[in-house]
C-alpha cells in the first residue's frame, strides 16, 4: 500500500493534468457519436481523422474533438455534430475519414457548411 504522501502526490499530479485540459469557452466542438452503433458503422476512423486534421492545421486550441454516446439516428451513422459558438448546430451523417477532412477545411476553417453531408440532405 502506498503512503499518504505518495497518494497525495498522485492526486496533485492528476489535478494538474485536469487543469491543463480546461476548454476554451469560445472553441468550436466536434462531437462524434461513439455508441456501439457508431463504432460498428466506422466512427472511430472518423474521430481519428478529425483529430489528426485539426492537429495538423494547428487548430487544437480552437476546436475540441470529443466523443459522445448515441445521438439517436442510428440509420445515419457515423454521425458528427459541429457546434460553433453563436451558430446553429450542424449534424453531419454517414461520415467517412475523407468527409471529415473536407468538413474541417470547409466548415471549421472556411465557415461554409458542407450541406451535402448534413442530415437535411439525407432526410429529403
Amino acid at each position: 500500500m502506498k503512503s499518504l504522501a505518495e497518494l497525495q502526490a498522485i492526486r496533485d499530479k492528476a489535478r494538474a493534468n485536469v487543469n491543463l485540459r480546461k476548454e476554451n469557452p469560445n472553441a468550436a466542438k466536434v462531437l462524434v457519436g461513439m455508441a456501439t452503433c457508431g463504432i460498428a458503422a466506422g466512427a472511430r476512423p472518423v474521430l481519428n481523422a478529425f483529430v489528426e486534421e485539426i492537429a495538423k492545421r494547428g487548430l487544437s486550441d480552437d476546436i475540441v474533438v470529443t466523443q459522445t454516446g448515441c445521438i439517436g439516428i442510428c440509420q445515419y451513422e457515423p454521425v458528427v455534430e459541429v457546434e460553433i459558438p453563436g451558430q446553429e448546430k450542424v449534424t453531419y451523417v454517414k461520415m467517412t475519414p475523407e468527409k471529415a477532412v473536407e468538413v474541417v477545411n470547409d466548415h471549421l476553417v472556411n465557415k461554409n457548411v458542407v450541406s451535402k453531408y448534413t442530415i437535411g440532405a439525407y432526410a429529403e
